[in-house]
């Protein structure tokens, strides 16, 4: 969800942005607003998701589920620099899994209420589990790919809503059971990540369910080059999840973050900086 996205923002922030947060807070969860599809290149969305996992148990205290189809070989450098300072009792709290194909993810997400519930589960590249179909017309094949998209959102919207009445009942502060979930649209030549004059039809079917996007687009100016980043990107937050009005603090009500800056340096390090 879009609140724990926004405490991976603030938790690698620049040390330059510090000042500009002020009178921003984290969205409030709800059991209504408790999913968030993440929009980008994979070689981004993988690092940001990880970060998601670590943050959620270190910082939240809660526990995670990962799903992804390839091995985890390495953490992110911001990852690297700070486990060294995280308790292994937080770490303990995320477990991966790694279903190959679509049957699988769904026979495991269906059987998660057989086990301790989670309050944050997270899907990996879900893309990879929608395209692994073949051997039909590409028609059909836009047809099946929007199916079992549906069928995919539909079944981690129910599973996270019926977790979401376990962990009330036995922790109030655990609920809601949240979702995010990666995806990159399949793009025309020419067409950038954050172009969405002509949407993947698959996404179109995944923002039925997905309360909150959070979109990532690579900035290719040359002022991003001319700052000697690796690479720059524009982080946005939109979506139905987040049109309710913010947690309040003291008389001021504060405003909603939509926008962030990621810089990530050639030796990998990240920093968020609020637009």
């Amino acid at each position: 969800m879009a609140d724990i996205l926004t405490v991976v923002f603030k938790t690698f922030i620049s040390q330059t942005g510090l000042n500009t947060t002020k009178g921003f807070q984290v969205i409030c969860p709800s059991a209504a607003t408790s999913s968030t599809l993440m929009v980008g290149d994979r070689s981004i969305t993988r690092s940001l998701l990880l970060l998601a996992a670590v943050t959620a148990a270190s910082e939240l205290g809660i526990k995670v589920l990962f799903f992804t189809q390839t091995q985890i070989q390495s953490l992110p450098p911001p990852l690297q620099n700070c486990t060294s300072n995280l308790s292994p009792d937080s770490l303990k709290k995320i477990k991966f899994c790694y279903p190959r194909t679509v049957t699988e993810l769904l026979q495991q997400v269906a059987c998660l209420h057989e086990s301790t519930p989670p309050s944050l589960i997270i899907v990996d590249r879900l893309e990879g589990y929608l395209r692994g179909a073949g051997g039909c017309s590409h028609s059909e094949f836009q047809q099946a790919e929007q199916s079992c998209a549906a069928h995919v959102s539909a079944l981690l919207h129910d599973t996270a809503a019926f977790l979401t009445q376990v962990l009330e009942q036995r922790d109030t502060s655990l609920a809601p059971c949240r979702v995010i979930a990666s995806f990159e649209p399949q793009l025309e030549v020419g067409q950038r990540s954050g172009d969405l004059s002509a949407p993947d039809p698959v996404l179109s079917v995944l923002d039925r369910y997905f309360q909150v996007r959070c979109t990532l687009d690579r900035d290719e100016s040359y002022g991003a080059t001319a700052a000697g980043l690796q690479e720059v990107w524009h982080v946005y937050l939109s979506g139905t999840g987040i049109t309710e009005a913010p947690c309040t603090e003291g008389s001021k009500e504060p405003g909603i973050a939509l926008e962030w800056r990621l810089a990530v340096s050639h030796d990998g390090l990240m920093e968020f900086t609020l637009v």
